[in-house]
């Protein structure tokens, strides 16, 4: 019985023992399956990519960056194929261990090959992780060509890898450095259009991907996964290259000649907001944009687009705003007169006008030929701070104009609960606000065209070469008008062309006249705000910019034109002197360039284009001292007997004719003649170039004040003895 009951005992706890293995094992395995859920669903995908990197290799198949071309096709920026050079680590590092080589070695071959520092090449093999650890991957160079590729792979180095690159060339050097910019070490826009417009220009990269052994080496039973790179879109430009050359040429010409600071240029249609050239001088080779020795301050100052990102006070150009809100609430007509003494006092502040001696009594029509101050701030003061304002703002001034370039800047305008009497008097002459170049131009564009306020653009359509035809399809065309916006009365704006055209026929603008082409265009000559040696801020002594609007024709303008001389050489300065001359000369060539008619002969538009001489005085000398004088102003001559001295001119000496012109000379035995000469303009001359002149005609100058010519002792056109003194007054112009 007892062993009946041991026996009993034991086959309890042998269950009860097999229960809690049978409850253990379960538990194990219950676990093992959440294990082997959470590695095969919860961390399945980490581990598959993880076991994916381990036996496959990725590698990047660079887009090509779409072109930039000019309104014709013609090619300004292009993507060329090059080569660029990796290093896989893990699998180099296992290179040089089978080869025996060391890391010195290495690096020496590398940089033989692809032309780098072998200190340089040995610091990107040697460099390590945030944490201490070696690299795994590195870029040892870029944009390599063919030569330096080859080299590379001809060390035929096991985790040097070798692959397709793409490198920006810009065909034209300098040419629109300013409007194209450049790209980053990574090939992404860094500046200009590149910058502006990079999401179209760069395209999507693609992908290889390849199955490989532990050292990196192409299985041979497996096939790359390609995903194949969508190339950039082509860029095409309002602009036209051959406008844009004569802008280019100008513009380096006005900087040199003038010893400036910078010269801005910039050629639109007023129609459409078309920007046909753009450039700033001087400038840089997109090419090679990281000038040696420049700092970081220095290469950002010579990248920067000064007519867009640079704003000042534009002087008298600013008139042409004033003029429009004036002719529109009808507080001035063709019959308004004004009178100017050369000086008037507000809040008690004395303003000159440039011409310290006064205007006397102007029509609305003289105030605008003459740049007269006094007559715009009566003009400004009728209009009233709100009513200016309000036009100020409804010209697009104080916002930005929309260019599609990066870092537009924006100017000033003053709230009119701030302005005084004497700010609004400022105002209306060019002062105290600001404007950029664009903002001016784009206000300066709808009195061209009619009233109408067009953002300026470059972008005019993109597109893509046809793989089978290899010509240019059009994917989208900018759309010009649904941006424009009527503030201006048409019939206002063609009355203030026609006063704006005798402007450039008959005033301040003349140097900008062509025979027969009909140019309308304001000069201004304003004088800079920044810090002066006291640490104040304030206009600077010596320091000016001088600008001219023009628009031709002037009843239907197709071409607007803007240029921006900044810091000319302080002895000329004026404008009108300058800016108009410059003018002048990118007009006519556009003209040739378009065939646009003309209601003047070629010979006299060939004339209106010579420079304005001031015949010298000859006489008294023999004829061969005679023409070689003569020779030096540009000048021909003709003489009327054999004589051996010049005893008298036809053209008086000090009377303005054009440069060729042909200077009669009467001769004699002796030298004697009469001792008298012409008084000439010298409205708007330095005290260097005013003393030149009347030193060549035997006349003698005594100054006052500083600053260009504002008045003369001696009228123009009257005759004078030679040895006279002649007063000249100057004073600082801002017309």
């Amino acid at each position: 019985m007892i062993k009946k009951r041991k026996v009993h005992r034991d086959k309890i706890k042998t269950n009860k023992r097999t229960r809690i293995t049978l409850r253990v094992l379960s538990l194990v395995f219950f676990l093992l399956f959440l294990k082997l859920v959470y590695v095969m669903v919860i961390k399945g995908g980490d581990y598959s990519a993880l076991a994916e990197a381990q036996w496959t290799s990725e590698i990047t198949v660079e887009a090509e960056r779409g072109r930039i071309l000019d309104r014709n096709g013609e090619e300004l920026a292009v993507s060329a194929s090059v080569y660029r050079v990796d290093l896989d680590m893990i699998t180099l590092r296992e290179t040089m261990e089978k080869k025996d080589l060391t890391a010195d070695q290495v690096a020496e071959k590398l940089a033989k090959a692809t032309g780098m520092e072998t200190a340089d090449v040995k610091k990107i093999m040697t460099a390590k992780l945030s944490n201490g650890k070696p690299i795994s991957y590195a870029i040892l160079k870029r944009k390599i060509e063919k030569a330096q590729a080859d080299s590379v792979t001809a060390l035929e180095l096991r985790g040097v890898i070798v692959s397709n690159d793409t490198k920006r060339y810009y065909p034209n050097g300098n040419f629109l450095a300013h409007v194209l910019g450049f790209l980053n070490s990574d090939g992404s826009g860094l500046t200009g259009l590149e910058l502006q417009y990079n999401s179209i220009l760069a395209g999507t990269p693609g992908k290889k991907v390849a199955e490989t052994d532990r050292k990196s080496e192409d299985l041979p039973y497996t096939s790359s996964i390609i995903t194949e790179p969508v190339d950039g879109k082509d860029l095409i430009l309002t602009v036209d290259e051959v406008i844009q050359n004569i802008a280019e040429n100008a513009a380096e010409k006005a900087l040199e000649d003038n010893k400036a600071k910078a010269v801005t240029i910039i050629v639109m249609d007023p129609n459409n907001g078309d920007v046909l050239a753009m450039v700033n001088k001087p400038d840089y080779d997109p090419n090679n944009p990281w000038v040696e020795g420049k700092t970081s301050e220095e290469l950002q100052a010579m990248w920067r687009n000064r007519a867009v990102s640079d704003t000042y006070e534009p002087g008298s150009i600013f008139k042409v705003i004033t003029a429009i809100a004036a002719l529109e609430t009808n507080v001035v007509n063709s019959g308004s007169t004004f009178t100017c003494t050369g000086s008037f006092k507000i809040l008690g502040v004395t303003i000159h006008c440039w011409k310290r001696s006064g205007h006397g009594v102007e029509s609305f029509v003289d105030i605008l030929k003459n740049s007269c101050n006094s007559g715009f701030a009566e003009v400004g003061a009728a209009i009233g701070k709100e009513t200016l304002t309000e036009y100020i703002k409804k010209s697009g001034f104080g916002e930005k104009t929309g260019i599609d370039l990066p870092g537009e800047a924006v100017g000033i305008v003053k709230d009119p609960k701030d302005i005084t009497d004497l700010d609004l008097a400022t105002i209306s002459f060019g002062q105290t606000n600001t404007v950029s170049c664009f903002e001016y131009l784009t206000a300066f564009n709808a009195v061209a065209n009619g009233g109408k306020l067009i953002t300026p653009h470059l972008m005019n359509q993109t597109g893509h070469t046809d793989e089978e035809t290899g010509e240019e399809v059009i994917d989208s065309t900018y759309d010009s008008a649904s941006t424009a916006r009527q503030v201006y009365d048409s019939a206002k704006t063609a009355e203030l062309r026609s006063y704006l055209e005798k402007v450039v026929s008959e005033g301040g603008g003349s140097k900008a006249f062509i025979d027969g082409y009909h140019i309308a265009g304001k000069t201004g000559t304003a004088q800079k705000i920044g810090k002066l040696p006291t640490g104040k801020t304030g206009y600077m002594e010596g320091k000016y910019i001088a600008s001219f609007a023009g628009m031709a024709p002037a009843d239907n303008p197709k071409i607007t034109v803007f240029i921006q001389i900044d810091e000319p050489d302080p002895s000329n300065y004026y404008a009108g002197q300058i800016a108009a001359p410059v003018a002048q000369t990118v007009f006519n060539d556009i003209f040739n360039y378009l065939a646009m008619k003309s209601d003047a002969s070629g010979e006299e538009i060939a004339k209106s284009l010579l420079r304005d001489i001031i015949v010298p005085d000859v006489r008294g000398m023999t004829k061969t001292q005679a023409q070689a004088s003569l020779a030096e102003y540009n000048l021909d001559y003709i003489t009327d007997s054999a004589g051996e001295y010049v005893v008298d001119m036809e053209q008086d000496p000090g009377t303005t004719v054009k440069e060729g012109a042909k200077i009669t000379l009467y001769t004699g035995t002796t030298a004697n003649y009469n001792k008298v000469v012409t008084m000439p303009d010298l409205k708007g001359l330095g005290r260097e170039r005013a003393t030149q002149i009347l030193n060549s005609i035997g006349l003698k100058a005594q100054f006052t004040g500083d600053g260009m010519v504002t008045g003369q002792s001696i009228a123009q056109g009257t005759t004078v003895t030679k040895g006279s003194v002649i007063g000249l007054e100057l004073d600082p112009i801002g017309d």
